[in-house]
């Protein structure tokens, strides 16, 4: 049970606020001494850190493990093998992320490979916007860091935290990374993101993951889950470009690199009453080749998989979704 939750059962709401606070404190104090740590010696750390929870079989851990059961056909000792070797890029990612304010423009550049950059770039010349949906792999962060850096600066949405401090201090970080952050589902945001994109801009989103009634019914490694309706919407409503695209890291740290790879536009097809479920759908399709080639990079660590879900979730359930 997370500290917010245990806060909360407790003893209330004064027992929640000290348990945010420690959290802020934590977040902070930990921030503050990864950056001076030395390279080498941080990630090193973090390391560690992602193996100390892997033989501990945190529930993250273990809803890593679930996840990547989908990817492909392991056997137990493989699972729990690439199950490590998610950990430790899931905290890799982490250390980049306390780190990355200290970072060089150049370094962030010339330690970024991309595929199929073309895809994006065109979409961007010919003055149209670009929604870019991704799953939670590799460094998304660096990603958007290099886009804005490139000359395609990016809005995006945040979930929000708590406590709101801690909330505040991601989105100043992502906004020094020069990108234009929304809170995830605030007033007017669809407004504000389609505004962006009307005026040519990059939309990026985090995108598969959304098992409430909002989400859109899709197939993803042959097992049924639910998916955000938000980058085919705003494809559709501003007639932007819609280019999934996946990333995964390279090398060994602290001389990694990050892989950005853009795969096929999505176009919407002719069937109208179709289009948000198909659309979505080949998102989804997209996010299977990036992961199955990078699978140890896809960080996700809830449960994705409706059938994961206890058997009277009414998230079970799945229903059509109106285009």
């Amino acid at each position: 049970m997370a500290a917010r939750e245990r806060g909360q059962a407790a003893g209330g709401p004064g027992v929640s606020a000290f348990s945010d606070q420690r959290q802020l404190w934590l977040y902070s104090t930990g921030w503050k001494a990864v950056q001076h740590m030395p390279e080498k010696a941080a990630y090193r750390s973090f390391r560690t850190i992602a193996d100390f929870f892997w033989r501990r079989r945190s529930p993250s851990v273990r809803r890593l493990e679930l996840n990547y059961a989908r990817v492909g056909k392991w056997s137990p000792d493989e699972l729990r093998e690439l199950t490590r070797l998610g950990a430790r890029s899931y905290m890799r990612y982490w250390c980049d992320a306390f780190r990355m304010s200290e970072w060089s423009h150049e370094r962030i550049l010339d330690r970024v490979r991309v595929v199929d950059e073309y895809r994006l770039r065109d979409a961007l010349a010919a003055g149209r916007g670009v929604v870019v949906p991704l799953p939670h792999m590799g460094n998304w962060d660096w990603a958007g860091a290099w886009a804005c850096l490139t000359g395609a600066p990016l809005a995006t949405v945040a979930e929000r935290l708590r406590p709101e401090k801690l909330y505040e201090r991601f989105v100043t970080y992502r906004e020094a990374l020069g990108m234009t952050v929304h809170p995830l589902g605030g007033d007017g945001v669809m407004g504000a993101l389609a505004g962006h994109l009307d005026r040519g801009g990059l939309v990026c989103l985090p995108a598969e993951r959304d098992l409430s009634r909002r989400g859109v019914p899709v197939t993803l490694f042959g097992e049924p889950t639910r998916m955000p309706a938000g980058s085919a919407m705003l494809a559709l409503r501003t007639g932007a470009a819609l280019i999934p695209a996946t990333l995964a890291y390279e090398g060994q740290e602290p001389d990694h690199r990050l892989v950005i790879r853009f795969h096929e536009p999505v176009e919407p097809p002719e069937e109208r009453g179709e289009r948000l479920a198909i659309m979505t759908q080949s998102i989804a399709d997209a996010f299977e080749v990036g992961i199955r080639a990078n699978p140890e990079d896809w960080h996700m660590t809830q449960r994705l998989f409706l059938a994961d879900l206890d058997a009277n979730d009414p998230r079970r359930r799945v229903e059509p979704v109106a285009s």
